[in-house]
């Protein structure tokens, strides 16, 4: 299997070079050659990590083997991942048992294995977080040898307990808390790539959803959830940079059965306004409590063009996005606890808030599943306040938040920024 940049379809990749690279030339993202048919009910009766084998051995090739591929699926995906009932026609896929309790477990600790069993070079990991990314990232890469982890993160724009997963790591993982939001920080991120003087001093690569090792693994758990249904179902997705989403309609062309894909966001509108009109406008990110989604630009917009052919008119027939307010969000966390004794995080809340309009207009759909992308404790302040209840930290994160913070603080300044990966060369 090959990978070709959506901007320069001349610059053609081995997996092994496009997962090395992270961006691919112009800032664009690598994408496959092709998208793999695989056989049909392949999902059936199968395990959570031979799905992941199948999936992922179509999309690695002769660059890993087999075997090796299947090795790295169960030391990844050593964790639970329930489709839960809430109500009548309404599911929700929990993505928010492993390590960090956020679903970028999944690609984070997928990317890790795969980076490490494909390159024996000294590489920094750079990575910019609008909130679970670094600490699944951080955790992921924890120890790995002949890796160093660099996330940035906005300042003031991420819950205590993300903070504190991010910044007590230490060893191997440094974390950089920007003067700015996640925008400043993926842009910052990008700069770098291009920067051929670090890259000659200090081999980069990312482990956003932009790079291939983090982003193909999301498709997984579609065929984890299509697996456990009779029917395609619906599903609803969180989303901020819109790679888990953009996974989820890869599975579909892939084979697993999907009856649609809608998009819950924010206050940030962006992709919500660019269906509507027509015309892609990023704008400056809105703060909010579903912080993860605090996005402006969503670095994955031009895998999803590709994935409907380049027809907006397919996209906008097939793919939707569906705004919530902060007041609905507090509103769905409260219902959810009042009517079902459930606590759920804000940004799964979103999703939920969607799920149920839909669910209620009909339109003859037997299955919609929202994806539960965060443990509520996660965002225990906000969950409180929603719903008068305390979330139980889970024991995965209970250690983090005994220790002591250690960040580097930076302005979102490009010259800044670049100083500091020139100067903490090892």
């Amino acid at each position: 299997m090959k990978y070709r940049s959506l901007n320069q379809p001349t610059a053609w990749r081995s997996f092994r070079e496009a997962l090395r690279e992270g961006l691919a030339p112009n800032r664009s993202l690598f994408v496959p050659e092709y998208i793999p048919t695989l056989p049909a009910g392949f999902y059936k009766n199968a395990t959570l990590v031979e799905i992941g084998a199948e999936m992922m051995g179509s999309f690695i090739g002769s660059d890993l083997s087999n075997a090796l591929v299947q090795e790295i699926t169960e030391d990844a995906l050593d964790f639970d991942i329930p489709l839960v009932p809430l109500e009548n026609g309404l599911h929700m896929l929990e993505l928010f048992h492993g390590p960090t309790a956020a679903f970028k477990d999944v690609g984070a600790r997928m990317m890790s294995r795969l980076l490490q069993s494909v390159s024996d070079e000294k590489l920094t990991v750079l990575v910019a977080t609008s909130g679970d990314t670094g600490s699944a990232v951080a955790q992921g890469f924890l120890d790995v040898e002949g890796i160093d982890v660099v996330i940035l993160y906005p300042s003031g724009r991420i819950s205590r307990i993300q903070e504190q997963q991010l910044t007590t790591v230490g060893k191997n993982v440094t974390a950089l808390e920007i003067a700015g939001s996640f925008d400043d920080c993926q842009a910052l991120v990008k700069s770098a790539f291009e920067d051929s003087e670090i890259q000659r001093k200090r081999p980069l690569t990312s482990a956003n959803s932009i790079n291939i090792g983090r982003w193909l693994p999301q498709s997984i758990y579609y065929a984890w959830a299509a697996s456990q249904i009779a029917s395609p179902a619906r599903f609803v997705v969180p989303s901020g940079n819109f790679g888990n989403i953009a996974a989820g309609v890869l599975s579909q062309k892939m084979g697993v059965p999907a009856h649609s894909f809608v998009s819950a966001i924010n206050s940030n509108v962006t992709m919500s306004e660019y269906l509507a009109s027509g015309n892609y406008r990023p704008r400056a990110s809105v703060q909010t409590i579903s912080n993860a989604m605090d996005v402006g630009d969503p670095s994955n917009r031009p895998r999803l063009e590709w994935l409907y052919q380049d027809s907006f008119d397919e996209m906008q027939d097939k793919f939707s996005a569906i705004a919530v307010n902060e007041d609905l969000t507090k509103q769905t966390m409260k219902m959810v606890w009042d009517e079902h004794q459930q606590l759920i995080c804000p940004h799964t809340a979103v999703g939920v808030s969607v799920a149920r309009d839909l669910v209620e207009d009909g339109e003859g759909h037997a299955l919609t599943v929202v994806l539960a992308t965060a443990h509520p404790a996660k965002f225990g302040d906000e969950v409180e306040k929603a719903t008068g209840q305390t979330a139980v930290v889970p024991l995965a994160l209970q250690g983090c938040l005994e220790m002591r913070k250690v960040s580097i603080q930076l302005p979102p300044s490009y010259p800044a920024f670049k100083a500091y990966l020139m100067d903490s060369v090892v």
